[in-house]
């Protein structure tokens, strides 16, 4: 990273109605973005789906299970793929996926609305549940390595996912997917972010002359590790992904 420590660049300053003016300007824009979002969720909701095999399996903390049965007995399905890398230390696994899970933290809202959050790692269960505990995550994790050629048809396997579900009786069926980019819904702080004058700090972001951009894009580490990582360091948890603890 670069040293913003002693930046000075600032916006001009301008007296109160001059600002107010500014923000109402934009804030044109800002409704028409959410009304546009507004419309895309509702196309979202009108889009057609295609059945997946109920009996897909996966392999949780009582061994194996059936795609049907990470439903929870809820009628949807939000499932994030989690990227891995098999025998890598916790420091070496995926940032951008560390990074989203970190924000899902209460899941209530989403078992009021008859919704299941669930994590499908791309690795083994063992290994990938010892960094799901270290991390101190609460939601429900899978391994789906076994079966990642029937969940991802046609889809990269080791890139993230996010894909719903929703299930008729004992049928499972897929309605929506993103990846890359799209999994930026799961994350509040880059959202926060944004609303500052400062913004993300990335390099790739367009920004006045002279905004401090330290953060190369999609730079979620510090010191080499994903930087939601230290805390759990700092609290003694043990990270070491070949044994149990």
């Amino acid at each position: 990273m670069k040293d913003a420590s002693t930046a000075t660049t600032l916006p001009p300053v301008v007296d109160r109605e001059s600002f107010e003016a500014e923000i109402e300007e934009l804030r044109v824009r800002e409704k028409a973005h959410t009304h546009e979002g507004d419309a895309i969720a509702a196309a979202r909701r009108r889009l057609p789906m295609v059945e997946v095999d109920a009996k897909t399996e996966l392999i949780g903390p009582n061994g194996p299970l059936t795609l049907l049965d990470a439903f929870e007995g809820r009628r949807q399905l939000i499932a994030y793929y989690f990227m891995w890398h098999p025998g890598h230390p916790a420091a070496e696994q995926c940032q951008g996926c560390t990074w989203c899970n970190t924000h899902v933290s209460e899941l209530s809202y989403l078992h009021s609305r008859d919704i299941t959050y669930a994590v499908f790692c791309q690795g083994p269960y063992d290994e990938s549940r010892r960094y799901h505990d270290f991390m101190g995550w609460t939601m429900p994790w899978y391994s789906a390595v076994a079966s990642l050629d029937t969940l991802l048809v046609g889809r990269a396997i080791g890139s993230m996912h996010l894909v719903c579900y929703v299930r008729d009786g004992d049928r499972v069926f897929e309605t929506w997917w993103t990846t890359v980019r799209g999994v930026e819904v799961m994350d509040n702080s880059y959202s926060l972010m944004d609303l500052t004058v400062y913004g993300r700090r990335e390099t790739h972001e367009d920004s006045p002359e002279g905004w401090p951009q330290e953060w190369e894009p999609g730079g979620l580490t510090a010191d080499g590790r994903p930087i939601s990582q230290w805390s759990r360091l700092e609290a003694g948890r043990p990270d070491d992904l070949a044994a149990d603890h």
